[in-house]
């Protein structure tokens, strides 16, 4: 009977302590589940961005809201066509004013 309970312990014990091995291994994915931030375009000029789901011009001066879906691209357009990555959506940016001088370099 000793037998059985030490054996059964010892199987419950190596039980936890893969478990615990395994949780070290999992990857963290970092997603943000909803939220926008605010893109300000405080350069000279006006410009066309691709916000990652619409085309939008900003006027000198002007803002414009986009959701915060991380790891998405926010590019430059000209007429309607996707052009150059600006930056890549991080989570720290969601709920934020960003200036478009500050992500173009």
């Amino acid at each position: 009977m000793k037998t059985i309970i030490i054996a059964s312990s010892a199987l419950v014990f190596a039980s936890f302590s893969e478990v615990e091995t395994n949780l070290d291994t999992i990857e963290k994915t970092e997603i943000a589940i909803a939220g926008s931030f605010s893109l300000v375009n405080d350069t000279k000029e006006k410009v066309s961005i691709y916000t990652g789901t619409d085309f939008v011009s900003l006027n000198k001066g002007s803002k414009t809201s986009i959701s915060c879906n991380v790891g998405k691209e926010v590019r430059w357009a000209n007429k309607g066509k996707k052009g150059d990555v600006i930056f890549k959506i991080k989570s720290e940016m969601c709920g934020e004013t960003i200036k478009l001088s500050k992500v173009i370099g």
